[in-house]
């Protein structure tokens, strides 16, 4: 079932946002790389990557739908350089409380317009916002203990890097 004009807008605004969120993901490993930390930017690459699948798991529902699948303007993440291991994740968590909020409005949206069809990657959507708040949030609370522990630090740096990576296509979960 085709969704509406409106509806087809908020889905391509979502498109925006997820690749607006790699972005943002990608210069966050750009600064953690500046700190020598090769572990933390790699799992920050990954999340980037994980955001591409994201918006092409909607490019696909939208185009799958009869509608026209769109990416609209994309500004620069604002990620100011120079920022601490404590900080780059807060503005991750930050991000991520973003776009679950975007995602919990297009679910009231879709539910205003009886469009049921959204409801399965909606749901899926708001699973995976509520895993991906809870890790940003666990690695916040272990940056916290850390310190200024520079042994620590690594420790988790190796850990963070020993993520296994995956393909950016929307058929990977």
């Amino acid at each position: 079932m085709k969704m509406s004009n409106d509806l087809e807008k908020k889905f391509q605004d979502q498109i925006t946002l997820e690749f607006a969120a790699s972005i943002t993901y990608r210069q966050l490993a750009i600064e953690a790389d500046e700190q020598d930390l090769p572990g933390i930017a790699a799992w920050l690459r990954h999340q980037a990557d994980e955001e591409i699948v994201h918006a092409n798991k909607f490019i696909q529902h939208v185009s799958d739908r009869g509608n026209h699948a769109a990416i609209g303007t994309i500004v620069e993440p604002g990620v100011k350089p120079g920022l601490s291991v404590l900080e780059i994740f807060e503005a991750a968590l930050a991000h991520e409380e973003k776009v679950s909020e975007s995602i919990r409005e297009l679910y009231r949206s879709a539910d205003k317009e009886d469009d049921y069809d959204a409801r399965p990657l909606l749901n899926w959507f708001v699973d995976e916002q509520l895993e991906e708040e809870a890790t940003v949030s666990e690695i916040i609370g272990r940056v916290k203990l850390i310190g200024e522990d520079g042994s620590g630090l690594l420790r988790l740096d190796a850990e963070l890097g020993s993520r296994p990576t995956k393909s950016t296509e929307a058929d990977e979960d």
